[in-house]
């Protein structure tokens, strides 16, 4: 017979500081979450309105991908102010209503912090050129003199992420050919020089601006990037973008990068405690809170052990486990991961951090609907069908463990990568480029779709940025409120027991059980998980009363048939 769902137990009272160590956190990609304003582009106004379907959804925080005045040569991460919003998103105005509307409803926010680089078209470096060399303004930048006879050739040998050479010359104010600048990724964001003095004090100052705003903490993006190796060496590699996140490069992951953040964490402490949620207890089960500001880092690193330097006790508070997003859908590989991601954590007693999608990645409804080995961007719409159950029962497992969790707009819905955008509407830097990341990026950032009809499914009134695939309707958020087989309500109640379920959530162990290859099985307190990641069903001794299945599961009399691709939920 089928096993009905258990009604989850009523949820703890009490104030908590250490909220993030089992939160879970939804980017929204400000352009294509939704458009408030009918222009075909999302915005603040279009977020603000749509801030209850994430606390129904269940999440305790938002993060907001950039949204800072910007020529968006690179979506908003090449940032030429960051205390004024661009015009395309709103005011400051729409910024703090956000801030406020999302802590009266029991939301976090968390905004994207660029320190890496800047925009070129930032003041500190326009008045950089305009002055020449000599410039004092050039210091906090890295301004180079090229080799060669005339300095026709770059001054080393360090690869762009997006392709081609991370050095572009510039032409001095008489006309003539000049010095080169750094810019790990395009040309339109040339790389802060950190040794500065001035861009040390410039972005405590940025910090205390947005502090000062109310918002609870920053994802720093490439936080792993700030500071380069003494002399900017070469590095001989002729493969360099395959090495990255593989070995060490003198511009990633350096030493000095711990005591900026060391600075930023003393920044936070200045700050007293945000109030979040309604006045007294909500049906969500989220009475009044407080809780302390963070710091999250995107880093890339070579191990999870050094992924852990960021979040020593006096750095960052939480990091992103990009090895456990490129794991296939393999039991043993699995187990691999959480296992060295859990251990890794555990001596500087930070929560482990687990993604599965984001707005650089294909999504995994599409990852996990191809065969392994093809890398996180995909131009193959794949299985649809396996991809969507693997996607489903990766959310589960990853709900399940131990530490925090990161959700993507739109993964609640199922959403897959659209494949089959035509080049000339794709805006990704990295796709105009000849070498480089794989320039499919633009496909896990179509807009979202709320509705079953109507002008982009709901997200404006103007159309969107980036064409929405026909039936896009059929996965919107109205299409499937309501249906409970839907991945919308999937994600809804497993939020819901996350929130209330004795052993969910915050920790750092689980308990590995007996299971058959391809399975996993560990148990939490009282609480255990099993997730099929084979193509057939397997038989197993029930381990309590099944809580949520991602998919159908049928429970006889002490043993379970778990399906295919699926991951079941147990009280025990």
């Amino acid at each position: 017979m089928t096993q009905h769902l258990a009604a989850p137990a009523a949820p703890d009272s009490g104030t908590r500081t250490d909220w993030w160590r089992d939160a879970v956190i939804y980017q929204v990609y400000p352009r294509s979450f939704a458009d408030g304003n009918g222009d075909g582009m999302g915005d603040l106004e279009g977020i603000r309105a749509r801030l209850p379907h994430l606390r129904d959804l269940g999440v305790d925080a938002v993060w907001l991908s950039p949204f800072y005045a910007s020529p968006q040569a690179d979506a908003g991460y090449d940032v030429a102010d960051y205390r004024a919003i661009d015009p395309m998103f709103g005011t400051l105005h729409d910024a703090d209503a956000v801030i406020r509307d999302a802590h009266a409803l029991g939301l976090r926010i968390i905004v994207d912090l660029v320190p890496n680089h800047s925009s070129d078209r930032h003041d500190w470096f326009q008045r950089a050129l305009k002055e020449g060399p000599g410039s004092p303004l050039r210091d906090r930048y890295h301004f180079r003199a090229g080799k060669g006879a005339d300095g026709e050739l770059p001054p080393n040998d360090w690869e762009s992420i997006f392709g081609g050479p991370a050095w572009t010359r510039t032409t001095d104010p008489d006309g003539a050919p000049g010095e080169w600048y750094l810019h790990l990724f395009a040309p339109e964001q040339p790389d802060f020089n950190w040794e500065h003095p001035a861009v040390r004090d410039e972005f405590r100052s940025i910090l205390r601006f947005w502090l000062d705003m109310g918002v609870d903490g920053f994802r720093v993006d490439v936080a792993h990037g700030l500071v380069k190796a003494e002399g900017l060496p070469d590095i001989g590699h002729h493969d360099q973008l395959k090495l990255l996140g593989n070995d060490t490069m003198p511009f990633f992951d350096q030493d000095g990068v711990h005591e900026i953040y060391r600075s930023w964490r003393h920044v936070l402490a200045e700050y007293a405690e945000n109030e979040i949620g309604p006045e007294g207890p909500s049906l969500e089960g989220r009475g009044r809170e407080t809780g302390g500001r963070v710091l999250v880092a995107e880093a890339w690193t070579p191990t999870v052990e050094r992924t852990a330097h960021y979040v020593r006790p006096d750095e960052m508070h939480q990091a992103f486990n990009f090895q456990y997003l490129g794991t296939h859908w393999d039991a043993a590989e699995l187990r691999e991961v959480i296992d060295s991601s859990l251990a890794a954590m555990r001596p500087v007693d930070a929560p482990a951090t687990w993604v599965l999608s984001n707005h650089d990645v294909t999504r995994h409804a599409t990852r996990f609907a191809n065969p392994p080995g093809l890398g996180t961007q995909l131009r193959t719409a794949g299985d649809r069908a396996l991809g969507l159950r693997r996607a489903r029962a990766a959310t589960l497992l990853m709900l399940a463990l131990p530490g925090s969790a990161y959700l993507y707009q739109g993964e609640e819905l199922g959403l897959p990568d659209v494949t089959d955008l035509p080049d000339e509407v794709r805006q990704d830097p990295s796709f105009h480029r000849a070498q480089g990341q794989d320039g499919f990026r633009d496909g896990c950032r179509v807009p979202i779709p709320w509705t079953v009809e109507g002008p982009s499914y709901g997200f404006g009134t103007g159309g969107s940025w980036l064409p929405q695939p026909a039936g896009w309707g059929e996965l919107s958020v109205e299409a499937q409120t309501g249906d409970p087989t839907s991945t919308l309500e999937l994600y809804r109640k497993a939020l819901q027991t996350r929130r209330t379920q004795p052993g969910l959530g915050a920790g750092d162990a689980l308990q590995w059980t007996e299971a058959p290859e391809g399975v996993l099985a560990f148990r939490r307190e009282d609480f255990a998980c099993t997730a099929n990641t084979t193509g057939e069903p397997v038989r197993l001794t029930a381990p309590g009363r099944l809580l949520l299945a991602s998919g159908p599961v049928d429970v006889g009399d002490g043993d379970v048939e778990l399906p295919a691709d699926t991951t079941a939920w147990w009280a025990v």
